[in-house]
């Protein structure tokens, strides 16, 4: 029961280290906005065929 025990607070503590990081990324971490320019490409015209 003992090692259980060891075990089971040792992944609460590590879960608790990842939470506490993950939150202060969030929430003291601020990104620098900057512009992002993606060319999309004009659909070609599909070919008339006037004959028919």
């Amino acid at each position: 029961m003992g090692l259980l025990l060891r075990v089971l607070i040792g992944m609460a503590i590590v879960a608790g280290l990842v939470y506490g990081g993950l939150y202060a990324l969030g929430n003291l971490v601020e990104p620098e906005p900057r512009d992002i320019v993606v060319p999309v490409p004009m659909p070609r015209a599909a070919p008339v065929n006037p004959g028919g």
